[in-house]
């Protein structure tokens, strides 16, 4: 997926890059059709794959197993495993004003016997909901009046062997919504599918639709709009920012009353769609539904969202379903070693009662998961479940054995206090020498002052010198973190005082506050189970818990 991606995309943007490389998050946006070819040819290229194009409309089973799948056209396709990862098909229902019509999306139909298939099988479906943006025609934006947002200049790639951008890059058009789109929309929020109640599902809270911007943050007088070409060649821009489900006249008035949009064509409403979703506590660690065995799930059908989660599930759910397919021993990626292992166990242990999205702050061990580490964390991993090349292996061993290097140089290399005052580094109190790693983790000192020095650091070269800097900089946070989880544990059965007041708590999430006064747990045991509850979170109620505790 990240090499595909870097094939197609035409804007970088290192998300968070003013915060600690922890929490950097490497965003491209690609061009659909570039993608799309991309990923067929990806396919095409892998021995032992057959596509065959149709539509699923039920699964086969024997004795409580299942064994394959029935077509549309009534072809049966027998097999040891299935996976099925449905996104918004599962008995999806699109909502544009009043107006509701079956269907996955705009153009598709919606896959319901197969929700009937689950239900039968015991699993529990719930209902959920997600929306898009109307396209807009390119050359009917007054772009001249806009201001831009450019791809990075150094762009993070997002595969390790990606070495640089293959397309030309586009930006990013920026504008804003305005108290004349706000006053169209709140006139106008009886025609909502979302407020109407039309729609029971719920919608993911990080990304709402602009009717739900415009009512729960009605102090705030302009919300930010990207205008993100869909692709080199396309006449499409994806408004980023206004999801909608008003009907499609509404849609035109108040888009174009956005700045730059006066003129504005719309090719495509926006739209919401609801869908069924399975209680993904209904499955295993490997996304194996425990009722069904052969079946697993992967995606929206779990109950989340994004293209990320999607992924990281459908490589969790087939790497799981080839091993038991061959009879082989199940892997199980871990909280202690991967985001996916924390989604995976956050989906299992806590269920969702809305779309989940990964966050930095869902994870214990957020310092040491970090995008630059990521080979070292899991390529071992993937190379003994042989899903990387010799060729691949083979560069990670590489990159592996010059950061060791590089470590042991920047340990052995020692810098007096005068050689560090000379190139603009912090003195020391104690007046000892430090090694250049140490410094690393304290001053920000440039590579080239320190070569000018040591010209023995000139052989580290840059990309794994940067990658050194971010391991010396955590390196005095780790154990710091693993102590702080060592505490939750001790704290397990601190008892919760009745009638306390979450609202109060310092530090708490509006929708952790929500979760919390609606469970009143008794424990910080029972509080740390709560659905969206982070390490972090939880600290801050320990603490507001225990003083709440001391008597006065």
């Amino acid at each position: 997926m990240a090499l595909c991606a870097d094939k197609a995309a035409i804007h970088y943007r290192l998300l968070n890059r003013s915060k600690g490389p922890a929490v950097h998050g490497p965003r491209a946006q690609v061009d659909r059709e570039l993608y799309r070819c991309a990923v067929q040819e990806t396919l095409r290229s892998q021995q032992n794959i057959s596509i065959i194009a149709g539509t699923v409309e039920d699964v086969l089973t024997v004795a409580g197993r299942v064994c394959g799948v029935k077509l549309e056209d009534r072809t049966e396709v027998r097999c040891n495993a299935v996976i099925l990862t449905t996104g918004t098909f599962l008995n999806g229902v699109i909502h544009m004003g009043r107006e509701t019509r079956s269907g996955g999306r705009i153009g598709d139909r919606a896959s319901n016997r197969l929700s009937d298939r689950l239900k039968d099988a015991g699993t529990e479906l719930g209902r959920l909901k997600t929306g898009t943006p109307p396209r807009i025609v390119s050359s009917s934006i007054d772009w001249a009046s806009l201001q831009f947002q450019n791809s990075d200049p150094d762009p993070t790639m997002l595969s390790f062997q990606s070495k640089a951008p293959q397309n030309p890059i586009l930006s990013c058009g920026i504008t804003a919504t305005n108290s004349a789109v706000h006053e169209i929309i709140a006139s106008n929020l009886a025609f909502s599918a979302m407020h109407s109640g039309a729609i029971t599902g719920k919608g993911p809270r990080y990304c709402p639709s602009v009717e739900d911007k415009i009512s729960r943050f009605a102090e705030k007088s302009s919300h930010q709009i990207f205008l993100e070409p869909e692709g080199l060649n396309s006449p499409l821009v994806y408004p980023n920012g206004i999801s909608t489900s008003l009907p499609l006249d509404i849609q035109r008035e108040f888009v174009r009353a956005i700045e730059g949009l006066a003129r504005a064509e719309i090719a495509q409403p926006g739209y919401a769609i609801e869908y069924d979703y399975v209680d993904p506590r209904s499955l295993d660690t490997g996304l194996q539904v425990t009722a069904l065995p052969g079946l697993w799930l992967a995606g929206q059908i779990n109950g989340t969202t994004g293209y990320e989660e999607a992924a990281a599930q459908g490589l969790a759910a087939a790497i799981d379903a080839v091993l038991v397919a061959r009879g082989l021993d199940q892997f199980r990626f871990s909280r202690t070693s991967s985001y996916i292992g924390v989604l995976i166990d956050d989906l299992v242990t806590k269920g969702v009662s809305e779309p989940y999205r990964m966050f930095t702050s869902r994870a214990e061990y957020r310092l040491t998961l970090r995008p630059d580490n990521a080979d070292q964390r899991l390529t071992p991993a993937a190379e003994v479940l042989g899903l990387v090349s010799k060729n691949r292996f083979s560069q990670f061993e590489e990159k592996l054995r010059l950061l060791n290097r590089a470590k042991d140089i920047t340990d052995g290399e020692t810098l007096s206090n005068g050689e560090v005052q000379k190139i603009g580094g912090p003195s020391s109190k104690s007046g000892k020498r430090r090694s250049v790693y140490s410094l690393l983790s304290s001053a920000n000192i440039a590579h080239q002052s320190l070569k000018s020095i040591r010209p023995v650091l000139a052989e580290i070269e840059t990309g794994i010198w940067n990658q050194l800097r971010v391991e010396a900089l955590y390196s005095n946070y780790i154990d710091r973190q693993s102590s702080d989880i060592l505490r939750l544990k001790r704290f397990e059965d601190l008892k919760v005082p009745k009638f306390f007041n979450f609202s109060e708590v310092a530090g708490l999430s509006h929708e952790i506050t929500e979760r919390l006064l609606r469970v009143q747990p008794e424990s910080i045991g029972q509080a740390s189970r709560i659905e969206g509850m982070t390490p972090v979170a939880l600290n801050a109620l320990i603490f507001a818990v225990r003083n709440a505790n001391i008597p006065a």
